[in-house]
This record gives structure tokens, C-alpha cells and sequence, in this order.
């Protein structure tokens, strides 16, 4: 345990942003307004602290959504040149959100009737929920053991798009199409898998008796938090927003799907044997963990341990981004089914739980992201051969469904929180508490007054809006620090949530 105990108090730079002090290294800068500071309790502070001062690490950014995790804040950046560290990541690995834009205008939509048939003719073909192929769909793609090996080795390949019929030129808008391994190739990845598939012992024994199955939930969205929602589109109402619009590819009034979701149980299993392989690591060499926090374990990079952790965390980011695209490929299918002539375009897929070699302060660093999202501006060269080179590329923040959500695009004062922002509005209650104090119906009307469909019989408490923080505080503290302006607005028309609470 760390033999300082810091004062956690935050010390105020200006209306949005503040100071935590750690007493041994420069100061944790935080992103909040004086409402959002108020939403940090103390565990979330210690949690930045323990990260600030845990070994090779040069800079932590306390985002407006941050909120207790495990090992490190979710909602905060942990940037090292020299380690690596899974609790930063999450056990989420490559928790993304991702938007399609559809040519077909709001009134389209208006009907509930349609709204309805539109959310059968998803959950068709996107099953929900936790379990093991979690809810059975009528018309799903079906994934054997090869393709999905390819799809975790391989990423969003030409290969791997041809065979799920997933339109190739959707990849040149993602953030990373696929992971190589830690020695920068595809093959490195295979051997790690092969590897761990064929070896039974704990921890990894779950991913050798788990693989088939979990290469079955590609094209699914999981439970928790994540959704698939049909929006509508409202671009801000000055020129600079209309021109970065166009370019992103959006359509002012029109209809677009934001989805969330991750690397599902794949992803799960490769990061909690991670884990539990460190902390015996850390026994074994006699080293106290970080804050006496066993989840803020690390690996220096360079060594056997590190590697295998890039791999693993390769391997899931690969199957994250199969999965959003074929989700999209899916839902494109369901709104043609229902509308036949409809077109759409995909806006962007971006990330908020990956660790990601990045140039910063003249150096290449591993920035961890651990419910932050990327943010970088226009001209920023990481962006150089991309199309959003002279924009910066979209960033997908959600809010909650009564709220809605939005699409920014980075400022050039990105660079004081290491090019990242929050990755939505982040918990103010837990899911216990939510569940114990929350009045489903109440929540249940909130929904139909502001006509949302969902195809939850009820929907889940712990997902409430009120669950979650102010949004516009949230929204408010970006900007106000000049970390991202907004471009768009997206209001929920139906929202698809953990089958397991779903309608029949």
C-alpha cells in the first residue's frame, strides 16, 4: 500500500476543469463542471491516485463520467511508455460504439406499428443478453469454428467481410479495422490462440472449453449497458457543424442506428485469465500490487507477460470489431426488410476500452482508455490517409435514451487530456441502488411519454437515465474545457436492450 495518503480534494483551474494532487507527481488533471466534481466520490479519486502512482506511468486524466472500476476509474486515461496494464482496459476489452446512417426520413418512422415490426425484424437477427447463444433468432449469421478464428486473428480482413457480407469499404471508417500482435503481425495472434487452445490448465481452461460458442455471439450485443438504438439525426444549427457533418456523412432529420456493445464473452474470458495469470505473477515475484489494488496489475512491456497480454487483448479487440460490423450488416438487412429501397452509410466505429500506441509529447506512449474515447483533431497525423484527415474524426458519446446522445469532433485542446474524452455520462448509482430505489413505473412512463419503444417488457432499472449522470453537465464540461465541440444530436425513437427482459 502507498505509504502517502493524499488529500482529495480537487483544486479548481477554471469553471470545467480542476486539479487532484497525489503529493509525489504532477497533478491528475480533471474534466467537470462544479456539478460533475460533485459526482467523484472518494474511491473514484483513490483509484486515480493508485493509477498516478503505479510504476511507468507518465499522465492520468479524470474524465466528466468517471466513476469507481476496478484497478483504475471507468471514465479516466493512463498513459505509460514502458507498461502495460489490463486494469485500464477493462474487462470489456474493446467496448466500442458505432453509427449507421440510413437515407430515410424521420417521418418514416413515426408509426409505432413500424417502429415495431422495424424492432422484431432486428431482434430477428441480433440476439441479447448474457448466457450462451443468449436468446435463439430466427436469422442469424452462422459462424463456425474456422471463420471465427479467422475474424480473432484477422480482424475486419477482406476475407472475413466477403464471408459475413459485411461491405468491405465500411472498414476505412474505423478507428482500428484489426489488432496485429505484439510483434506488429496477424500470425503472432494465431499462435497465441492456438496456444491457449490447446492448453486446458486454469486460468485458461475457459477459453478452450468456451471457443466454439463464444464465436456463436458474433453479431450479438450483449447485456449491462449496451443497446442498439434507432435515432434521429438533428445536426447543430451552425455552419461549422453542417460542413463537419457532411464529411462524417451524416443526414440532417434522417434515421441512423447507434450501437453499443463489445467483445462479448470472448473478450471476457481472455481478460479475467489475464488477470488471475498477473496476480499469481505478482505473488510469485514478491511485488505489492499498485495501491494494494490486485486489479491495477501491469507487466513491463517487453517482457513474456506483456506480450501475451497484447495478444490477448489483440484477439479480443479483433472479435469487438467483427462484431459491430456485422451487428451493422444485420441491422442494414432488418431496415431492408421493412423498407426495401433504403440506403444507409456507415458514419465511424471508435472504442473506449483498448490501450493503443499513440504519439504523445513527442514519444510513442500506450494511452489506456478505460471508458474514454479517442479524440483526435483535424491534421493530427494518426489521422493522415484517413478520411476524416482535415476534420478530425467523429466521436460517438452516448447519453441515455430520454437525453439523447451525440457525435462531436475534436479541438486542438484535445491534447491536454492525451486526446481522449468521456466515453458517455458515466453511473451516479449503482446497479444495486438503482434496483432498490428506482419506481419501474415511473421509468416505464417516462419512456411513453416521450414515445420510445423498446422491445423490454420493462425496462431494466439499473439502465434508468436517472441511473446515470447529468448529460448535459457532462456535455458542458467538454465543450467548456475545449476539448470537443458538439455536431449532432441524436434523438431515440426504440431502443433494444438485454433480451433476457424482452418481449416474446
Amino acid at each position: 500500500m502507498t505509504d502517502y495518503k493524499p488529500n482529495l480534494t480537487l483544486q479548481t483551474i477554471n469553471d470545467t476543469e480542476a486539479f487532484l494532487h497525489t503529493g509525489k507527481t504532477p497533478p491528475i488533471r480533471v474534466i467537470g463542471t462544479e456539478a460533475i466534481r460533485g459526482t467523484f466520490d472518494k474511491t473514484t479519486l483513490q483509484q486515480a491516485i493508485n493509477a498516478r502512482l503505479a510504476p511507468g506511468v507518465k499522465q492520468v486524466v479524470l474524465n466528466p463520467d468517471a466513476h469507481v472500476g476496478f484497478g483504475a476509474p471507468i471514465g479516466c486515461v493512463m498513459v505509460s511508455p514502458t507498461h502495460i496494464y489490463p486494469g485500464p482496459v477493462g474487462v470489456d476489452i474493446k467496448c466500442s460504439m458505432s453509427l449507421l446512417q440510413f437515407d430515410l426520413e424521420a417521418d418514416a418512422i413515426q408509426d409505432r406499428t413500424i417502429r415495431r415490426t422495424l424492432i422484431k425484424a432486428i431482434c430477428d437477427r441480433t440476439p441479447t443478453g448474457y448466457g450462451r447463444y443468449e436468446r435463439k433468432v430466427s436469422k442469424p449469421r452462422h459462424i463456425d469454428r474456422s471463420l471465427g478464428f479467422k475474424a480473432v486473428t484477422t480482424g475486419a480482413s477482406p476475407e472475413v467481410c466477403e464471408q459475413l457480407d459485411i461491405p468491405f469499404e465500411w472498414t476505412a471508417r474505423c478507428e482500428d479495422a484489426f489488432h496485429l500482435g505484439h510483434n506488429g503481425t496477424s500470425s503472432a495472434l494465431a499462435t497465441r490462440l492456438n496456444f491457449l487452445l490447446g492448453h486446458a490448465e486454469s486460468p485458461r481452461k475457459s477459453v478452450v472449453s468456451s471457443f466454439p460458442e463464444k464465436m456463436k455471439q458474433l453479431g450479438s450485443y450483449g447485456g449491462g449497458n449496451h443497446f442498439g438504438e434507432c435515432e434521429i439525426v438533428h445536426i447543430a444549427d451552425n455552419e461549422q457543424a453542417r460542413e463537419t457533418a457532411k464529411h462524417f456523412g451524416l443526414r440532417d432529420g434522417c434515421v441512423a442506428f447507434l450501437s453499443h456493445c463489445g467483445s462479448r464473452g470472448f473478450g471476457n474470458v481472455l481478460a479475467t485469465g489475464q488477470f488471475k495469470i498477473l496476480q499469481r505473477q505478482f505473488n510469485d515475484w514478491g511485488i505489492p500490487f499498485p495501491g494494494d489494488d490486485k486489479e491495477l496489475v501491469y507487466a513491463p512491456l517487453g517482457s513474456p507477460e506483456a506480450d501475451d497480454y497484447l495478444d490477448d487483448m489483440a484477439l479480443g479487440g479483433n472479435f469487438a470489431t467483427v462484431n459491430h460490423l456485422l451487428i451493422n450488416t444485420l441491422v442494414y438487412e432488418a431496415f431492408q426488410e421493412v423498407f426495401p429501397d433504403v440506403k444507409a452509410n456507415f458514419v465511424y466505429y471508435i472504442s473506449h476500452n483498448i490501450a493503443r500506441l499513440e504519439p504523445l509529447d513527442g514519444n510513442m506512449m500506450w494511452v489506456h482508455r478505460k471508458g474514454a474515447t479517442r479524440a483526435f483533431p483535424a491534421n493530427h497525423p494518426s489521422l493522415v490517409g484517413t478520411p476524416f484527415e482535415k476534420v478530425g474524426h467523429p466521436i460517438l458519446l452516448p447519453g441515455n435514451p430520454r437525453d439523447g446522445s451525440v457525435v462531436m469532433v475534436a479541438e486542438a485542446d484535445a491534447i491536454k487530456t492525451c486526446y481522449s474524452v468521456n466515453h458517455g455520462a458515466g453511473r451516479q448509482m449503482s446497479r444495486s441502488k438503482a434496483n432498490k430505489e428506482l419506481d419501474q413505473s415511473s421509468i416505464n412512463a417516462e419512456f411513453d411519454a416521450d414515445d420510445i419503444l423498446t422491445n423490454c417488457r420493462n425496462y431494466p432499472k439499473d439502465e434508468a437515465p436517472a441511473a446515470y449522470k447529468d448529460f448535459r453537465e457532462v456535455l458542458k464540461s467538454v465543450e467548456g474545457a475545449g476539448l470537443a465541440r458538439a455536431v449532432a444530436r441524436l434523438e431515440a425513437r426504440f431502443v433494444i436492450k438485454d433480451g433476457d427482459k424482452a418481449d416474446d
